[in-house]
C-alpha cells in the first residue's frame, strides 16, 4: 500500500512523518508522500467552482486525479475539525467523495479534533521531554481533544504569547515534539483514530 497523504500545511508534516515511520514503520518516498497545502479551506458548493490552494478547495480534483491510481493506493485527508462538527465534516467529504465520476477506491478521512496542536497538549509529557522549560501545569488538566484554542494554549504553556506565533512556530514545535509523542498509547481519541485507520489500510 502507498499512502498519498495530504494536510492543510507545512506544519503538520513533521507529526504526520514522525507517525508514518515510527508507528506504522514504513518509509517515506517508498510507502508514503505527504502533501501541504495553503491552509484548510472549504469544499466547492458547485462542480463549476475554481479550486484554490487549500486542502478542501482542491480536494474534488485532487480526489479526481488519483482516481486511476487503483487498489494499492489510499489518499489520506487529514483535516483540523478547528469550530466544525467533526461528525459533519466528515460527513461532507464522504458524500462529496461517493458522488465523484471518476474516484479513487481507497479514501481515509480523519480530522484532528480540534487541531493537530491537540495531540501534543493531551500529551503533557511529551511537550516537557520537548522542551523541559515549558509550563505544563495548565495543559495536564485539559480534556484531550477539548475546544479550547490548543495552539494557542501550546504557545503559552512554552511561555510565547500567540500573537506573536507564526507558522514556523507551529512547524518547529511539531518537529521537536512530535519526536517525543506516545504512539503507543496516545491519548488523544482522534490521534488513535488515525493511527487505526492508517494501520487497518497497511495491512490489507
Amino acid at each position: 500500500m502507498f499512502f498519498h497523504i495530504l494536510v492543510e500545511g507545512l506544519s503538520d508534516v513533521p507529526t504526520v512523518r514522525e507517525i508514518m515511520c515510527r508507528r506504522i514503520g514504513v518509509t517515506e518516498g517508498a510507502h508514503f508522500r505527504i502533501h501541504p497545502h495553503k491552509g484548510k479551506g472549504a469544499l466547492p458548493r458547485t462542480a463549476s467552482a475554481v479550486p484554490d490552494s487549500t486542502l478542501l478547495g482542491q480536494l474534488p480534483a485532487t480526489l479526481r486525479a488519483y482516481a486511476l491510481k487503483g487498489q494499492d493506493h489510499c489518499i489520506v485527508v487529514l483535516v483540523d475539525a478547528d469550530q466544525d462538527d467533526c461528525k459533519a465534516l466528515k460527513k461532507e467529504m464522504v458524500s462529496m467523495w461517493t458522488k465523484l465520476d471518476p474516484k479513487p477506491p481507497k479514501v481515509l478521512f480523519r480530522i484532528a479534533i480540534e487541531e493537530i496542536e491537540s495531540w501534543f497538549i493531551a500529551d503533557a509529557k511529551a511537550v516537557s521531554a520537548a522542551y523541559p522549560s515549558a509550563n505544563i501545569t495548565q495543559i495536564t488538566v485539559i480534556r484531550p481533544d477539548s475546544v479550547i484554542g490548543a495552539w494557542e494554549e501550546l504557545a503559552k504553556a512554552l511561555g510565547l504569547s500567540p500573537s506573536k506565533c507564526s507558522g514556523a512556530d507551529k512547524e518547529e514545535w511539531a518537529r521537536t515534539i512530535a519526536p517525543k509523542l506516545d504512539l503507543l498509547n496516545p491519548r488523544s481519541p482522534s490521534l488513535s483514530a488515525f493511527i487505526r485507520g492508517i494501520e487497518t489500510h497497511w495491512k490489507v
